[in-house]
């Protein structure tokens, strides 16, 4: 027998066996993907009835932004302009609100919004739950990024 020893090297994988499963589950996934789905048409539909709010605009425009992030990882980067469409919308619902006091959409901003919610229902079907955190890992960072900004841009005045 030869006196040498084997040293193997122990990696740790980036991720644990159950937390991949978990997030390449479908059972897992679905939950996940029908919460954020309804969620957004709540919002869309209470917005179309003039029954919206700031938590339901929050809530909307999170997952439009969640939709863009998805986007940029190549899930559906054809569509970012409708996406960025439906994002102007919902910078218009809170321009009225702010004028109007009312959270009212107009038919073409609701049009624009629906399309982008079709077009988020198709990534999150596709999408593993790894790239949905992805996606929402980088849409926080965007939102503290320009949460500097602004604070910046506050302090300097």
């Amino acid at each position: 027998m030869s006196s040498k020893s084997r040293s193997r090297k122990h990696s740790q994988p980036a991720m644990s066996p159950l937390l991949r499963a978990l997030t390449y589950s479908r059972t897992a996934h679905e939950p996940v993907t029908e919460a954020m789905l309804l969620q957004s048409y709540t919002a869309l539909d209470a917005f179309r009835h003039g029954h919206g709010s700031r938590n339901l605009h929050m809530t909307l425009s999170r997952h439009l932004l969640v939709s863009q992030e998805l986007s940029r990882l190549g899930l559906g980067a054809d569509v970012l302009a409708d996406i960025e469409s439906a994002h102007a919308a919902m910078v218009q619902l809170d321009v009225r609100e702010h004028r109007d006091g009312i959270w009212t959409l107009e038919d073409s901003e609701y049009s624009r919004l629906c399309t982008a919610l079709a077009i988020l229902d198709g990534q999150l079907s596709i999408a593993s739950l790894s790239d949905i955190a992805n996606a929402e890992a980088k849409m926080l960072e965007g939102l503290m990024r320009s949460a500097q900004k602004q604070a910046a841009a506050v302090a300097t005045v």
